[in-house]
């Protein structure tokens, strides 16, 4: 029987989605709102998800302690983005 707590698979599946999918996409947001622009509907949808994907995720990398800087690194990611992207909307 498996271990319970071996989170291999789902922490493979996680960075395989965030390598692949979610930090191609927040970088590119991370150079647009830098250089000032503001962020369209369907980037703040994106933002909702990956937040929400990394909150539920939140557990998996608790268990997994290698993977705190990551998750603090992402965290800090996405917080620069809204945080700019309110200030982009501000100067608008």
């Amino acid at each position: 029987m498996a271990d319970p707590t071996d989170d291999t698979a789902t922490m493979q599946a996680l960075l395989d989605r965030l390598l692949k999918f979610r930090l191609p996409r927040a970088m590119n947001l991370r150079t647009r709102v830098d250089n000032g622009e503001r962020l369209t509907d369907s980037d703040i949808a994106f933002l909702k998800s990956a937040l929400q994907d990394a909150q539920d995720g939140q557990h998996f990398v608790a268990r997994n302690p290698e993977f705190h800087s990551l998750g603090t690194q992402i965290v800090a990611l996405y917080e620069h983005i809204v945080e700019k992207g309110i200030e982009n909307e501000k100067n608008a």
